[in-house]
C-alpha cells in the first residue's frame, strides 16, 4: 500500500522560510511524478509545484515561482519543498502527491499546515 507522509510544516513569521518534506512508503518514486498542492481556508486546493523525472523538470504555479523550491531524493524516496521568503497567503494545509507521468495524482497524503504571520 503506497503511504504519504509529509512533514515540516509549522508557524513561521513573514519573510521566514520553511521546508516540507514527503516520505512515500510501498512504492518507488523514482519514475512518479511528484506534487506538492495546498489548500487555504475555505478555498479550493491549488498546485504548488511538482517534479517530473524524466527527462528531471520542475514546474511551479506562478504565485511561488523565485520562492519555492521543489526537489527529490530518490534514494530515501523522499520529495522536498524548500520554501522561502514565505508571506502570509501562503498559508494552507499543503500536501504531497504522487502518480505515474500520464496518470492524474491518484496518491495523497495527509497534509501538513503551514501558517504565515505577518
Amino acid at each position: 500500500q503506497v503511504q504519504l507522509v509529509e512533514s515540516g510544516g509549522g508557524l513561521v513569521q513573514a519573510g521566514g522560510s520553511l521546508r516540507l518534506s514527503c516520505v512515500v512508503t510501498g512504492r518507488t518514486i523514482s519514475t512518479y511524478k511528484m506534487g506538492w498542492f495546498r489548500r487555504a481556508p475555505g478555498k479550493d486546493r491549488d498546485f504548488v509545484a511538482a517534479t517530473i523525472w524524466s527527462p528531471t523538470t520542475t514546474y511551479y504555479a506562478d504565485s511561488v515561482k523565485g520562492r519555492f523550491t521543489v526537489s527529490r531524493d530518490n534514494a530515501k524516496n523522499t520529495v522536498y519543498l524548500q520554501m522561502n521568503s514565505l508571506k502570509p497567503e501562503d498559508t494552507a494545509v499543503y500536501y504531497c502527491a504522487a502518480a505515474r507521468p500520464s496518470s492524474e495524482y491518484n496518491y495523497w497524503g495527509q497534509g501538513t499546515q503551514v501558517t504565515v504571520s505577518s
